[in-house]
């Protein structure tokens, strides 16, 4: 009974060394296996999660690559949702049972960025998955001011209130007004997200382009409008915002091409650190063309899980493949090199 009891109140006797869990090792820039790592404890602050869903997107490709910030060895995982297994002694939102998610995103909240409501460029920043070990692993601890209910989500289904928060905070970037005709450059899962947050802000229509045609048939079943397999279909200056969920700098120098007089680009996909752009500086200046980027989130995760739960957005059918820790390499190969029938590659810790 006093055991339980201690459990229930975390202060658990349980001490790093005396558990060991598995978790996806990155060791280097190329090199990825699964290890048996000592289990964490929560300290005060902190949450211990059983991670039951973990998603692997882009930028987990970037850090197996060694394209990405980050330090090495590093176990991945920065889009996940489990069960509390415990908790430390200072937490007061979360207990052992509750089914959550994560905003992996840690900001100071003391520096000069934190203080002007510019959490995502805290001077230091961290994350869970990128400088902190993530979700692909059995188990991982993250601050409790990092950690949402999730209530009656699916855990997969909260797996995506991380990309998905970073769709809002680029939508709002975008300024989108209801009425716009937009065009979504990329049908992979990202571009799926914005597509709907687009449609339901009110756009009068969503063009959707990508060249892999079984992704970009996909779109039609999430709302697009039109459906085009090569960006040279898009109706020049015929766009009030132009989004590329690419990350293909060729894309990006093209978008100003379609873009309305006026009216938004959003540079919203993740490019390679050392990509450069090259665009018209007359036509972006003739047009009055407004470019902006996105970057993380701001704390958009309640967000996020609000318009998962209102079934407004829907992720369910993005996801082609759920793997074990084991397969993590696999899922590697299948982002890279995997055909159109790849959306969304989940991994299940723990079964």
């Amino acid at each position: 009974m006093q055991c339980m009891q201690q459990l229930l109140n975390v202060e658990c006797t349980r001490r790093v060394g005396d558990i060991e869990m598995r978790a996806v090792v990155i060791p280097e820039p190329l090199k990825a296996g699964v290890e048996n790592i000592d289990l964490p404890v929560p300290d005060g602050n902190e949450v211990l999660i059983k991670v039951m869903a973990s998603g692997v997107c882009g930028t987990d490709v970037h850090i197996y690559r060694g394209e990405y910030l980050g330090d090495y060895p590093v176990v991945p995982g920065h889009e996940f949702s489990g069960t509390v297994d415990s908790v430390g002694s200072a937490v007061t939102r979360f207990k052992p049972g509750d089914r959550v998610a994560v905003e992996p995103n840690i900001a100071c909240d003391n520096c000069e960025f934190c203080l002007t409501n510019r959490h995502n460029f805290c001077a230091n920043w961290s994350a869970v998955g990128v400088t902190l070990p993530g979700g692909m692993a059995q188990y991982v601890k993250v601050p409790e001011k990092a950690v949402f209910h999730i209530d009656s989500l699916s855990f997969i289904e909260a797996a995506f209130v991380e990309p998905l928060s970073c769709v809002i905070h680029g939508v709002k970037k975008l300024d989108f007004q209801p009425g716009w005709n937009a065009a979504v450059v990329g049908a992979g899962p990202i571009g799926i997200l914005l597509l709907q947050c687009l449609k339901h802000l009110g756009a009068a229509s969503v063009s959707v382009v990508d060249r892999n045609r079984s992704r970009a048939d996909s779109a039609a079943a999430f709302g697009a409008d039109r459906i085009c397999y090569d960006i040279n279909d898009l109706k020049q200056d015929g766009y009030d915002a132009v989004i590329d969920a690419t990350g293909v700098t060729a894309i990006t120098g093209r978008l100003i091409e379609f873009a309305g007089p006026g009216r938004s680009i959003l540079l919203f996909g993740v490019p390679n650190q050392q990509a450069t752009v090259s665009m018209e500086a007359f036509t972006i200046f003739r047009k009055g063309l407004r470019i902006v980027s996105s970057y993380t989130s701001e704390r958009n995760s309640y967000q996020a899980i609000e318009l998962l739960k209102s079934g407004n957005v829907q992720v369910r059918e993005l996801v082609s493949h759920t793997l074990s820790l084991d397969e993590f390499t696999y899922g590697m190969k299948l982002l890279t090199e995997g055909d159109g029938d790849v959306g969304k590659v989940m991994l299940l810790p723990n079964g």
